[in-house]
């Protein structure tokens, strides 16, 4: 039940999973390749059919997103050209997938999966699927298609469990990055921040100027939760930041408190109606005239801003990150049961490819997983991020699904959107302590 209007995670999953049957039902017809889905949430039939089909979930319905899913889906349909895609791409979901994630639970719980789906690398996987039991482990197609050779050894330990691999990563992305108007921050005469306190020295000026500071969208659980972590990552730094996670840095710590009060200050210098913005339209009104100065967000903002052809834009590492790298990687796997799971696997070889990836990743604005990348089919920042991503510290995202499992990133949610809606540090951080004791870090 809701109470005075707060969701609890109970009330979370049970409408999302409502709203997900609803989508199902009313879907009648597949996302051709190229097409983008109706918005709201328009789906495939609830199951491919035919001998010589492939059916791939994803949320990839934003600019950027589409192309780079269609450029895979050109590579695939040149080497098999008998196979007909279904595209069953869903709409919806904070920027990460919520009502795609829910029909997915829906189908798979059922029975029903689809060939294969777009899922974050890591415990977003594991946690989920892998050990429900409903995924085919991976190791012989590493072995075979010889990606232990070409993928890190540290991305190949987060798609694994119990020492098989059970998801092909198609990209890296990183999530701390401080994507900045150039314009926005000359009209003040101020570079891009590199501590919290530099930021807020600038958000000063900004205010001034009656230019909010930061872009933030948070009219569902979500938003906040991205630029906590990136806070989280700043204040403890990576040992304690990965601690977290294992019992040895506890949520009730006094730099937890401190990320807290941070993130409750920051969010004076958002944008006024950051409670009625939805992730997905934070890119348009970040390329307006009237647009916050900067914005904390993965690096997908670069493909989709790319895709817009709008240029008035420079990146920093967030700050207080510099020389670390949050990292998180889209992936497809292998369910049990995949209808057609000769062509799943060969869609998987497409995803792990050398030409595959550099097809892929220069349009959805990541960089390729595999260490052999044609580094010239790549742009300025996608360079730079491989630079980092070569020599920087990497640590796992909370909020796409690499650090935790899912009950925990949807607690974890919940308790920084009410910290956004009531401005309330200690009852949000009562939750994130809740949460953790749920999910027996202590444990881990």
């Amino acid at each position: 039940m809701m109470n005075n209007g707060k969701l609890n995670r109970r009330d979370f999953l049970r409408y999302g999973t409502m709203a997900a049957g609803a989508v199902a039902l009313a879907a009648c017809a597949p996302v051709a390749p190229g097409a983008a889905p109706a918005a709201g949430g328009a789906a495939a039939p609830a199951a491919a059919s035919g001998a010589n089909q492939l059916e791939i979930f994803s949320w990839w319905t934003s600019g950027g997103e589409v192309e780079a899913l269609n450029a895979l889906y050109d590579i695939f349909k040149k080497k098999y050209p008998d196979v007909e895609i279904e595209n069953s791409a869903l709409t919806g979901g904070a920027g990460q997938g919520g009502n795609m994630k829910a029909l997915l639970e829906t189908r798979m719980q059922g029975g029903q999966p689809p060939d294969s789906f777009q899922v974050h690398l890591g415990h977003e996987l594991i946690d989920s699927h892998v050990k429900a039991d409903r995924m085919e482990d991976l190791e012989t197609f590493y072995k075979d298609e010889g990606l232990t050779d070409v993928f890190p050894k540290d991305l190949v330990d987060i798609a694994s469990m119990n020492g098989k691999p059970w998801s092909v990563p198609v990209n890296i992305h990183r999530s701390n990055v401080l994507w900045y108007r150039t314009d926005k921050l000359e009209a003040v005469g101020a570079e891009p921040p590199k501590t919290w306190d530099e930021l807020f020295a600038v958000a000063d000026k900004l205010k001034a100027k009656e230019i909010p500071a930061l872009a933030i969208a948070e009219s569902e659980p979500g938003f906040c939760g991205h630029e906590f972590e990136n806070l989280l990552v700043a204040i403890l730094g990576p040992d304690d930041y990965r601690g977290l996670f294992t019992g040895k840095t506890k949520w009730d710590d006094a730099k937890v408190t401190e990320a807290l009060t941070t993130l409750n200050k920051v969010l004076d210098y958002a944008n006024p109606d950051y409670l009625s913005t939805t992730w997905g339209d934070i890119t348009d009104r970040f390329m307006a005239d009237s647009a916050p100065a900067m914005m904390i967000m993965g690096d997908w903002t670069h493909g989709v801003l790319k895709s817009k052809n709008f240029t008035n834009y420079k990146w920093a590492p967030a700050p207080g990150t510099e020389g670390i790298f949050i990292v998180l990687s889209d992936s497809f796997g292998l369910p049990k049961g995949a209808p057609h799971r000769d062509n799943a696997l060969n869609f998987l070889r497409i995803c792990a490819s050398k030409d595959g990836q550099d097809a892929f990743n220069p349009i959805k604005g990541s960089i390729a997983a595999r260490t052999d990348a044609d580094k010239s089919k790549y742009d300025e920042y996608q360079l730079s991020a491989m630079a980092d991503f070569k020599a920087n510290t990497l640590v796992p995202s909370i909020q796409h699904g690499a650090a935790a499992k899912q009950s925990f990133v949807l607690d974890y949610d919940l308790a920084i959107n009410l910290l956004a809606t009531k401005r309330d540090v200690a009852a949000a951080q009562a939750k994130l302590v809740a949460a953790a004791a749920d999910a027996e870090f202590e444990a881990a």
